[in-house]
C-alpha cells in the first residue's frame, strides 16, 4: 500500500515501562486519506507489546497483545478497531509496555495513511443456525411475580480482541450448550458492538454488549450499549460512566493470577465475577472470603472467559442465570442491577434458585444447603423448596465444594 508513511522504532528499557506503561506514538492523517494501516514489529520471544489507535476525534480502536497489524478505513476495519471516515489530524498508535525484560525490547512501528480505498477482507461464514429444545421448559423451573429465569455467562472473547472465534461462530457455540444469553465483552473495544444484534437474532440467542476493560492490575467487565470505557483513566471513572450510562460494572476474576483486582477504588461495585472459569477447584473457599470482605451485599456472577478450544472453559461454565421480564438486552440487565442472579456449573447442573420467599433446589438431592448464617442442612429430593431469609446461600457437595450459588 502507497501513501505517507511515518515510522517509529527503538528500545523500550524496563524503566520505560516503569515510567509510563503506555505510550502514545504521533502519525499525521493528511486531509483525503482513505485507510491507515499499522504494523508494529518486534521479537514476541523475548516480550509483549500491546496495539491500540486514537484517532484526532478520539477513541479508534484496540487489539492488545492479539495483533501486530490493523487498519482503520471509512467502510471497514480491522476486528477491535472502527471504521469510519478519517478525520485529518494527529492520531497515535497506542503501544502498551506489557512485558519488557531487563535487557529491553527492540521495536519498530510503521504507519501507512493511504488516499487509496483497501478492499476488505472476505467475511467469514456464519454457522447454520442452533436447532435446539427450550432447555428452561425441560427443566421445569419456574418463574414468580411474572418474571422467569434465563440462563446466560457473562464473558467470553471474540475475534474483536484475543478470541479465536468470529462473533456468529460465538454466538453457535453458546447457543449450542443451552444458553439463552451471552454477553460478548472484547477487551478495551466496543467494536463488536453493531454485529450483536443481527447475529443473536439468527442464532436465537441474546448477545449482550460488553467490554472488558483491562489493565495489568485489574480487569472489570462493563455490561450495556454505554460507548467505550477509557481504561486509561482511574477505576472509579470505569464504574462512574457505567452506573452513569446505565450500565453495570463488574470486578473480574478478582482472585485471578497476574490479572488478580489490584486497583484502588473509592466506591466499590456491587457486582463481582466470584465464579470464573479459573476456580478449578471449588473447595478452595478464597473467592467467597474475598466477595465477603468485598462488600456485605455483593451480587455474585460467573464467566466462563471463553477465548478459544482449550482455553479456559466452554461458554456457560459457570452459568449466571438471570430473573428477567424477557430475554431482550434492556431486560436483562435490569435483572442483573436488581441483583435477581443464581449461578450454578452449567446449564444442566445442580441449581439453586430464589421463588418468591422459598429457595428452590433443582437436582440437588444429597447436596448441602449452607445459609447465610454458615448452618446448613442435607437436601432430599431432587426438587425442593426450602424457607429463605435475606442474603446469599449456596450449595455444597459433602468435601465443601461449592455446587450452586443464589443471592
Amino acid at each position: 500500500m502507497t501513501g505517507a508513511v511515518t515510522v517509529h522504532r527503538g528500545r523500550w528499557s524496563l524503566q520505560d515501562r516503569l515510567d509510563a506503561m503506555l505510550r502514545e506514538l504521533p502519525f499525521e492523517v493528511p486531509p483525503g486519506t482513505a485507510a491507515v494501516t499499522v504494523e508494529l514489529s518486534y521479537d514476541r520471544g523475548q516480550g509483549v507489546l500491546d496495539l491500540g489507535c486514537l484517532g484526532a476525534a478520539g477513541f479508534r480502536g484496540w487489539s492488545g497483545g492479539a495483533r501486530d497489524t490493523y487498519t482503520v478505513a471509512a467502510d471497514w476495519a480491522t476486528p477491535g478497531y472502527l471504521p469510519g471516515e478519517l478525520e485529518p489530524g494527529t492520531w497515535q498508535v497506542l503501544l502498551r509496555l506489557h512485558r519488557v525484560p531487563p535487557a529491553g525490547l527492540a521495536y519498530e512501528v510503521r504507519v501507512t495513511a493511504s488516499a487509496a480505498r483497501p478492499a476488505p477482507p472476505a467475511p467469514a461464514g456464519e454457522p447454520a443456525p442452533v436447532r435446539r429444545p427450550a432447555a428452561r421448559v425441560r427443566r421445569d423451573i419456574p418463574g414468580t411475580g411474572g418474571l422467569r429465569w434465563y440462563a446466560g455467562d457473562f464473558h467470553a472473547h471474540t475475534v474483536h480482541s484475543d478470541g479465536a472465534l468470529t462473533v456468529p461462530e460465538l454466538a453457535h457455540r453458546a447457543a449450542g450448550h443451552g444458553l439463552d444469553f451471552l454477553a460478548v465483552t472484547d477487551h478495551n473495544t466496543v467494536s463488536h458492538h453493531p454485529e450483536l444484534p443481527a447475529v443473536g437474532a439468527r442464532q436465537g440467542i441474546t448477545l449482550l454488549p460488553g467490554q472488558e476493560v483491562t489493565r495489568d492490575d485489574g480487569h472489570a467487565n462493563v455490561f450495556g450499549d454505554v460507548g467505550w470505557v477509557d481504561f486509561r483513566r482511574p477505576a472509579d471513572s470505569w464504574y462512574a460512566h457505567a452506573r452513569d450510562r446505565g450500565g453495570v460494572m463488574s470486578v473480574n476474576h478478582p482472585l485471578g493470577g497476574d490479572c488478580a483486582w489490584r486497583l484502588p477504588l473509592g466506591e466499590r461495585p456491587r457486582h463481582a465475577e466470584v465464579w470464573h472459569s479459573g476456580w478449578f477447584d471449588r473447595r478452595w473457599g478464597a473467592p467467597l472470603s474475598w466477595a465477603q470482605a468485598w462488600r456485605p451485599d455483593v451480587i455474585a456472577i460467573g464467566g466462563s472467559d471463553f477465548h478459544r478450544d482449550g482455553s479456559d472453559a466452554e461458554p456457560g461454565s459457570p452459568t449466571t442465570w438471570l430473573l428477567a421480564a424477557d430475554d431482550s438486552p434492556a431486560a436483562l440487565l435490569a435483572a442483573l442491577a436488581a441483583g435477581r442472579t443464581a449461578v450454578s456449573a452449567g446449564a444442566e447442573a445442580p441449581l439453586l434458585l430464589r421463588t418468591d420467599d422459598r429457595l428452590l433446589a433443582l437436582d440437588a438431592d444429597g447436596l448441602v444447603l449452607v445459609r447465610p448464617d454458615g448452618s446448613r442442612q442435607v437436601v432430599h429430593g431432587d426438587r425442593t423448596t426450602l424457607p429463605a431469609g435475606s442474603g446469599p446461600y449456596r450449595l455444597e457437595s459433602y468435601e465443601n465444594e461449592v455446587i450452586a450459588l443464589c443471592q
